[in-house]
């Protein structure tokens, strides 16, 4: 069985557990990675990025883009079911968080409008830590 097809933990201390520390703080408890620190930041590999809690397709590697914001960045999500988007009033602002759809596990937050000239004129700025990369050549 496959991580996509896995049953989802009951409980946080089955997701506790199955995730490394610091994904656990981000996925599980919406901590933020490091600016620059994640291993996807810069990457250009075809593929599928998927969620590290539960290996559901997220996103894919042609709607990647280099917006020098310290974050893996995603102008649209693979399918619109992939993620849900929540408001989050944190930090004493106003953003949308966005969520996996299959385990509800935080990945980081999508901005619109900013300028960036991307098809949707959104930016899903996602920690790496939240995502595991499936190499495949054929992502076109």
């Amino acid at each position: 069985m496959d991580e996509s097809t896995a049953p989802i933990p009951q409980d946080e201390e089955q997701w506790r557990q199955r995730l490394a520390p610091e994904a656990y703080a981000v996925l599980r408890e919406g901590a933020t990675e490091r600016p620059w620190s994640g291993e996807y930041v810069g990457t250009t590999t075809a593929g599928v990025y998927r969620c590290r809690a539960c290996g559901a397709e997220l996103f894919r590697s042609t709607t990647k883009f280099e917006s020098h914001c310290g974050w893996p960045s995603f102008y649209d999500p693979s399918d619109s079911s992939a993620v849900t988007l929540h408001e989050d009033r944190s930090l004493g602002m106003i953003r949308t968080e966005v969520r996996c759809s299959r385990c509800d596990s935080h990945l980081g937050h999508v901005f619109h409008g900013e300028g960036y000239t991307t098809p949707t004129d959104d930016r899903y700025c996602i920690n790496s830590v939240a995502l595991t990369l499936e190499a495949d050549d054929s992502v076109q």
